[in-house]
């Protein structure tokens, strides 16, 4: 058999296996929710939000203060940045965590102590 021959049969089952795997795998996402997270920003900020969130002291009287909103710093757990070379990812028990994203249009950084039964939001800076 020729290559040509044998290389068009090659690319006829991969595109078949390719479309076969898309829809699968798009249906598989769709029913479950689940998500792939291989890069280290999306592993860290699926792990924040799959614990239970509790705020400082400063924090809290921002809350209290309605000059911010539990939904604008979730926003940070689902579409922030983190800064790994200004966070402590190292620390024991709780490691340390800057996250920089938006509030209300403005470029805020959020820090953040991840332990391993909570998350607890340390600071807002809003620039």
């Amino acid at each position: 058999m020729a290559f040509i021959k044998r290389l068009g049969f090659f690319l006829v089952g991969l595109s078949i296996g390719i479309v076969f795997l898309t829809f699968f795998f798009k249906k598989k996402t769709e029913e479950t929710g689940t998500s792939f997270c291989y890069f280290p920003n999306c592993r860290v900020l699926k792990d924040l939000r799959s614990k239970p969130i509790s705020y400082s002291e400063d924090i809290n009287e921002l809350l209290a203060s309605n000059k911010l909103d539990t939904l604008d710093i979730n926003s940070f757990f689902t579409d922030g940045d983190i800064d790994f070379g200004n966070s402590d990812t190292k620390a024991v028990p709780c490691r340390t965590y800057v996250i920089e994203g938006t509030i209300k249009e403005k470029e805020a950084i959020l820090k953040v102590k991840n332990c391993p039964s909570k998350v607890v939001v340390e600071q807002i800076i809003l620039y």
